[in-house]
């Protein structure tokens, strides 16, 4: 029997054997109904999780980078955590990226062959100019991609961070991870159709990894996206309304000091609550590592 076949990912759903023959609301019950299992599966394994976060809080502090690494609806997930952080939280496009098998080109079309080329995962990481700062997060449903293998034996090989996304316990690519994650769904409800509760679990582990990290580095005061890229309508809206939580003041005056920092959230914050000046409050953001809080503080002292 081939391996994969016995993968826990692979196997057969059996409250889903009559699938075809459900009325639509039993098939949208049951496809509920599994995927309320998986918090509790990503509960077991927030140790690992939350070591993976401390892991790319110092990555972040000292230069370095978060890979996700991925082929197929893997890479995808990933591609849609990386490109959510530079609006979220103003971080460089460089910061968190994604590589995909296929490249670019892989996001609407399936490239022939990329997932199962080891030396392509790795000749990809080679060309990010991956280094011994930079945590790698290889992304595989199954555990056994041979891109995502390759990958994650590269970036050990340079020192990096490796970190290990599965869905399978004692998968291939936890071989290659100083912290492997495997949040175990169990049988999909569509027999292999790991896009379901297997990509659900994964995107929710990718979005506390992101997220959690970015708090650790400053990137939020209280529970506000202070450092929000107001590059629209919406998002100039959703800074006013960030500053107005933050301060208490008006809308009409967190516009006008919003209109002074060019629609930067913190120092507008660190004006407000310190009442200080534009030049004051980014000097002070500075000595405080971007951290609001700590700005405020430093003012009073």
């Amino acid at each position: 029997m081939d391996k994969l076949t016995k993968l826990t990912t692979e196997s057969y759903n059996e409250k889903s054997t009559n699938l075809d023959q459900m009325t639509t609301r039993e098939i949208l019950e049951l496809m509920n109904q599994e995927d309320q299992a998986i918090p509790t599966v990503i509960q077991h394994v927030i140790p690992t999780i939350e070591k993976v976060v401390t892991a790319v809080q110092i990555a972040f502090q000292n230069g370095g980078r978060l890979f996700y690494v991925g082929a197929g609806t893997s890479g995808r997930i990933g591609l849609l955590d990386a490109v959510e952080c530079p609006p979220t939280f103003s971080s460089s496009p460089e910061h968190v990226q994604a590589v995909l098998a296929g490249g670019e080109q892989a996001l609407m079309v399936a490239v022939e062959g990329a997932e199962d080329d080891e030396d392509l995962g790795e000749s990809d990481l080679v060309q990010k100019q991956v280094k011994s700062s930079d945590v790698v997060v290889g992304i595989a449903a199954s555990g056994r991609t041979p891109y995502v293998k390759g990958a994650l034996r590269y970036a050990q090989k340079v020192g990096a961070t490796t970190v290990s996304l599965t869905s399978n316990r004692g998968a291939d690519i936890s071989e290659f991870a100083d912290y492997p994650i495997e949040v175990v769904t169990g049988p999909e409800v569509l027999t292999g159709s790991t896009r379901l509760k297997a990509a659900t679990a994964h995107k929710m582990v990718l979005n506390m990894i992101s997220t959690a990290s970015m708090v650790k580095v400053g990137k939020v005061y209280k529970n506000l996206m202070v450092d929000v890229n107001a590059s629209n309508f919406k998002l100039r809206e959703r800074a006013k309304n960030i500053v107005c939580e933050a301060t208490g003041v008006p809308y009409e005056e967190a516009t006008l000091v919003l209109e002074e920092t060019g629609y930067t959230v913190k120092p507008a914050i660190v004006m407000l609550l310190a009442q200080v000046n534009f030049n004051e409050a980014t000097l002070l953001l500075d000595q405080s590592n971007g951290f609001v809080r700590e700005a405020v503080k430093r003012s009073k002292q």
